[in-house]
């Protein structure tokens, strides 16, 4: 899994008024929890962000807190309902030797004699929800398409990870092979002849 660098300034107060003050300077309050310990409270700029919220990709991160780094995971992030700025985020603490439970985006892989034979690719889920130490996280989860055939789907259960246990239900699609207009036109038109 890849780790990306954020670098954060520490704050002393924390509510409302000093929220909204950050805000207004471009940064972005944040909170750091760790199993055990009190929870740490610093800032980022907003731009920082650029990388690892706008991307389909998943990282780990490495905040960088007044010259101490952190190993963390993003776990929660607020958007403003209007301006889809972000407002707040929460950084959980990862410990290499205990189990995190991660969003993976997944990868479609083959290709489908569905498709080919005119059907269209529909994917349901985009990312599957996973649990797991953090050295075994993968950047990716693929899924093979290679036997699906119009009107067939890859679920969740066909779906193995080494080390890692899924915990989307089993029956949920992933990706589908739908018919489309033309080829429930052309079978129409083929069964007047």
């Amino acid at each position: 899994m890849k780790t990306i660098l954020l670098k954060g300034e520490m704050r002393s107060e924390v509510g409302t008024r000093t929220a909204k003050a950050l805000r207004n300077e471009g940064k972005v309050p944040c909170v750091l929890y760790s199993e055990g310990k009190e929870a740490t409270h610093f800032a980022i700029y907003q731009a920082d962000f650029k990388n690892l919220v706008y991307t389909p990709n998943v990282y780990k991160v490495r905040l960088n807190l007044d010259g101490t780094n952190h190993e963390s995971i993003l776990q929660d992030i607020q958007f403003h309902p209007v301006s889809d700025a972000i407002i707040h985020a929460d950084f959980m603490s990862v410990d290499a030797s205990k189990k995190v439970i991660m969003e993976v985006p997944i990868r479609v892989v083959g290709n489908s004699p569905g498709v080919r034979a005119g059907g269209k690719l529909v994917t349901k889920i985009n990312r599957l929800r996973v649990r797991g130490l953090i050295a075994d996280m993968p950047d990716f989860i693929d899924v093979v398409i290679d036997t699906l055939e119009i009107g067939q789907s890859a679920k969740v259960r066909q779906i193995e990870v080494v080390n890692l246990e899924i915990l989307d239900a089993k029956e949920n699609a992933i990706v589908s092979v739908k018919t489309t207009r033309a080829l429930m036109q052309a079978a129409a038109e083929a069964g007047k002849k």
